[in-house]
């Protein structure tokens, strides 16, 4: 079946950060997107599919934005019950909310139940893509594939690892025991359907070295998964760190002595980094991960979007749910705006779009995957009201361009936008 969607049409031609922004995307005020078996075999102007695909199946959303569906690069979907809990820094969080909850998900009932309720908010929210960490358990990991799976849902997932006594009893593993389930789960579910796996410490203060180098040998053994960790999300925590590993550099250096650096790590937050941290992520390319609405929850800094992303280093931006705030990409964009505001930097919202689509996409290594609107990509698609709410829609009628048009979605929109998505070629939600 041949699907033409028609409305108006966004796509990017380039990185909005190391090119002039306005030039790096395309739109059609009236273009159209043909779907076919799961993928986009063609983007142009409305008219002209309509005369170049006769029999595809119309569905016409007006003045609506299609664009690709939102790529979230790290989340803790075992967090989803804990979302917006009050107060605390990251520490005390992790063990007054996290903890506690993640214990939970051994029951395997409950981290189906849990896994399927993240990724329908995720779906009616526009994203289409997630990252997830999951728990120690094999049963959260087995949970989210499979909730993924039957929602044809691409995912990128991995058993949460931690061995130090830094972690709470009952939610401890060992460095053996998380190498051989994280290798059983990678052979379960890497490359099946649109499953990728990432070996997940958690991060260097909750493993120990032993673990950690468990873990680096199993990577070097499958270096086509990801990995995926946290790096410098709090100064107390690069304390606590520097503590734990005197022998190290800095904190990046904690994974790179254990064979857990390299071009397919991804690294969430990384906002306090030392510059041979930094130059070292460059020259591998390695993935960053902004986290704007955790990072003001929970009172961590302020990520240098710019200074980062503008240096050619590959960035990524996600809700982080459940230190995030809100399952919603618009809204991380809109913190992320804001974010760069207290900087001195106004973020180009082609800039944002990109980060909440490519720029992601690109970090989590599914470039030309998923995060683009363009022929040969998997169909994941978000239809986007720009006039969702009566606030959004009189400030829309004033837009001069598409980008003042899209802007004010970006500050006040909400799952009350996603008009529509697309997953795997195939319809998913209608408002």
């Amino acid at each position: 079946m041949t699907d033409l969607l028609l409305g108006q049409t966004l796509t990017f031609t380039d990185d909005p950060f190391t090119t002039d922004a306005e030039t790096a995307a395309e739109h059609d005020s009236r273009g159209g997107v043909v779907v076919e078996s799961g993928k986009i075999v063609a983007v142009g102007h409305g008219d002209d599919l309509r005369h170049d695909f006769p029999q595809a199946e119309v569905t016409d959303y007006g003045n609506a934005l299609i664009t690709a569906g939102f790529v979230d690069a790290h989340v803790h979907y075992p967090q989803t019950g804990i979302i917006a809990s009050w107060g605390k820094r990251l520490i005390d969080w992790l063990n007054t909310y996290t903890f506690p909850e993640e214990m939970r998900f051994g029951n395997a009932d409950y981290a189906g139940d849990i896994a399927g309720r993240y990724l329908d908010l995720a779906l009616a929210h526009g994203t289409t893509t997630v990252a997830s960490y999951c728990t120690i358990h094999p049963e959260s990991v087995d949970a989210l594939f499979q909730a993924a799976e039957a929602r044809q849902m691409r995912i990128i997932a991995g058993k949460t690892c931690m061995d130090r006594d830094t972690a709470p009893d009952g939610l401890r593993d060992t460095a053996q025991s998380a190498y051989d389930d994280s290798k059983a789960l990678l052979t379960r579910w890497h490359g099946k359907g649109r499953a990728g796996y990432a070996i997940t410490p958690r991060f260097s203060p909750t493993s120990t070295a032993d673990q950690l180098q468990a873990l680096g040998a199993l990577w070097a053994e499958h270096p086509d998964c990801l990995m995926q960790t946290h790096l410098s999300e709090q100064l107390d925590e690069i304390d606590w760190v520097r503590g734990l590993y005197p022998n190290a550099r800095d904190y990046l250096d904690t994974y790179e002595m254990f064979g857990l650096l390299g071009a397919r790590g991804v690294y969430g937050h990384a906002i306090h980094l030392e510059q041979r941290e930094k130059d070292r992520l460059a020259e591998l390319g390695a993935g960053l991960v902004h986290c704007p609405t955790s990072n003001t929850f929970i009172g961590s800094g302020l990520f240098d979007l710019m200074g980062l992303a503008s240096a050619g280093q590959r960035v990524g931006l996600a809700t982080d749910t459940g230190g995030g705030s809100s399952f919603s990409m618009l809204r991380t964009m809109a913190a992320a705006y804001e974010v760069a505001q207290l900087r001195g930097v106004a973020v180009h919202p082609a800039q944002l779009w990109w980060l909440a689509t490519e720029g992601s996409a690109r970090a989590l290594h599914l470039h030309g995957t998923v995060g683009r609107l363009q022929p040969g990509a998997e169909a994941d698609i978000a239809v986007i009201d720009l006039a969702s709410t009566p606030a959004i829609a009189q400030r829309a009628t004033r837009a001069e361009d598409v980008w003042s048009a899209i802007f004010p979605t970006i500050m006040m929109g909400d799952d009350r936008a996603i008009r529509d998505v697309w997953v795997n070629g195939q319809r998913r939600a209608s408002a």
